[in-house]
């Protein structure tokens, strides 16, 4: 049975996930910054980082990759593998394009398990920022006409703040609406 830990970190509360079963083989979702913080959940549960998704290369969800990519040695997936389906540790997992915050934003689709690790595309009751360099407002809309084709009880875990449920936020997300 998947498992999902919450690991806020950095001074921007970045959420990195940690995703484990009884295998011990974890997933790690953004490890942002604070190593020791998520590298202390990861051994006291005795577990084997074995793969990292990486939903965008903003500093807030990348500061700790390198410490990661050393220590395990793990398989990186992000935007290069968007519009496929891969299988990892057990699970079958899309990456969904959902670009707009950035251009090489993606979403991370554990259809199974009806999960979502968004990143800073969605978040509880908004969305991520489209003013940067390589931001694209147009980008943005046609992610979110794409998220809202996806299973409404999917369960979003976001790139910050709390985790939600698509369909809350096409009920009480603006953007969504």
């Amino acid at each position: 049975m998947m498992k999902v830990e919450k690991i806020v970190t950095g001074y921007l509360e970045e959420n990195c996930y940690v995703i484990y079963d009884e295998s011990n083989k974890a997933i790690l979702v953004d490890p942002g910054s604070e190593e020791e913080k998520i590298d202390k959940f990861i051994t006291n549960k005795n577990l084997k980082v074995v793969s990292i998704l990486v939903t965008h290369y903003h500093f807030d969800h990348v500061g700790a990759l390198e410490y990661f990519k050393e220590k395990y040695k793990p398989k990186i997936y992000d935007y290069e593998y968007a519009d496929e389906v891969i299988k990892c540790s057990g699970y079958t997992i899309e990456v969904v394009s959902t670009k707009g915050h950035t251009d090489e934003d993606v979403s991370f689709y554990f259809r199974d398990e009806d999960v979502m690790f968004t990143g800073d595309f969605l978040f509880k009751g908004t969305i991520g920022r489209y003013d940067f360099d390589n931001s694209d407002m147009i980008a943005m809309q046609n992610s979110i006409k794409l998220i809202k084709s996806f299973d409404p009880k999917t369960k979003i875990y976001p790139g910050h703040g709390d985790i939600t449920t698509l369909n809350a936020e096409l009920k009480n997300n603006d953007f969504l609406k």
